[in-house]
């Protein structure tokens, strides 16, 4: 193993526990350690940038990366805010989108679109999804939108995956309703050059720590092509001010991106693509090697997908789970109580009938799958399944 003082700072750790032995040390779901060692030297610039500057909100380090994401994206428009839920709310509130609102979205998706519409007052109309994507089902959301009475459609990009939008935008052209994407798990993510974001009328991304791309604690945005998007936005981030001081449009509050996570952010957004390129090339080899018939993965993918969270199908999961414990692999269920599930809904009447959605619920996993993970811990995670 070569010492980490050769290390170079934006590639993956290759050669830390690399090791193919069970005994060799644990395997984690993420490494924000290793990810902060590797990312150390730019990091620690722009802090030391920002605390130089002495302005700490809505300066320039936040300008500077609204311009930059929003170039990456490809987008006219970038919007921060303090976190991707935010992101959601504003954004939703932006296109119109308020108490009463019937709002299709997914129930796989973690209850963050959820929490947002009912911060709203609106109302969650879920559309089951497709049990190999695990994204929306363009056929169920026409099905939810042939009786009229909706209102705007999140799509999320969940997983790191990036939605066959032609679809979606076919369904909500001829319902006449707006798109909006939850980028939270998909930036970079790209079909035919155009990346996820660009989509709909407007979108939101989240940069939590484990994020693709992410801060030093919560942060988000609004990405748009939409100027009127997004002045709405940045009116509702700052307690919905038309000037200082004067409130005009209602819903606002206090929501921004502060400058010493945006001057993080934009140090780490240069490397975003090489980190996507790296969790692909680990999900590839998962889904290549991993050779066992009560795992399910899903099929190697190009640039439409960006390997937030690789995600395994198995009808034994708790077994799989054990059998990767007792390797000191770790694993996790993204998510395991579906939104229309949830105890917050139960005000709402029955639960809606989601049955691909309650199967998966019961039989995903996710494993291991970040940049820094090395060779030789992905072989072991490989092993450890082929072998159970």
């Amino acid at each position: 193993m070569r010492s980490v003082d050769h290390y170079s700072p934006y590639l993956p750790l290759e050669g830390l526990d690399d090791g193919g032995s069970e005994g060799a040390g644990r395997v984690l779901i993420n490494d924000l350690g290793r990810h902060a060692f590797s990312t150390g030297a730019a990091v620690r610039d722009a802090v030391e940038r920002v605390l130089g500057s002495g302005w700490y909100v809505l300066g320039a380090e936040g300008k500077a990366f609204e311009r930059e994401f929003a170039a990456y994206c490809g987008a006219a428009h970038c919007v921060g805010v303090a976190n991707g839920t935010d992101a959601i709310e504003l954004g939703l509130r932006a296109l119109g989108v308020g108490p009463g609102s019937r709002v299709a979205t997914v129930a796989n998706a973690g209850f963050y679109t959820t929490t947002a519409l009912l911060a709203l007052g609106a109302r969650p109309v879920f559309v089951d999804v497709d049990p190999d994507t695990k994204l929306m089902r363009p056929a169920e959301l026409e099905r939810a939108a042939a009786g009229g009475g909706l209102d705007a459609v999140v799509v999320t990009h969940l997983f790191g995956l990036l939605h066959d939008m032609d679809a979606i935008l076919d369904v909500a052209a001829h319902a006449g309703v707006p798109v909006f994407e939850d980028c939270a798990q998909s930036h970079g993510a790209a079909r035919d050059g155009r990346r996820a974001g660009t989509f709909g009328v407007a979108a939101a991304f989240s940069f939590y720590p484990t994020k693709n791309l992410g801060a030093l604690g919560d942060a988000g945005a609004v990405v748009t092509g939409d100027a009127h998007v997004a002045e709405r936005v940045r009116r509702l981030r700052q307690y919905g001010w038309e000037s200082k001081y004067r409130a005009g449009p209602g819903g606002g509050r206090n929501s921004r991106l502060d400058e010493m996570q945006a001057a993080v952010l934009r140090a780490k957004l240069p490397f975003l693509d090489s980190w996507n390129d790296r969790r692909r090339a680990i999900a590839a080899r998962y889904s290549r090697e991993i050779a066992h018939p009560k795992i399910q993965c899903p099929p190697v993918h190009g640039e439409e997908f960006v390997g937030h969270l690789y995600v395994v199908v198995s009808d034994d999961r708790e077994a799989l789970r054990a059998r990767l414990a007792s390797a000191c692999v770790l694993s996790d269920v993204h998510y395991p109580v579906p939104d229309h599930r949830q105890p917050a809904l139960a005000g709402l009447g029955d639960p809606a009938e989601l049955p691909v959605t309650d199967a998966l619920a019961g039989s995903i996993l996710t494993l291991p799958c970040y940049p820094e993970l090395s060779d030789g811990e992905v072989t072991r995670v490989i092993s450890c399944l082929n072998t159970w």
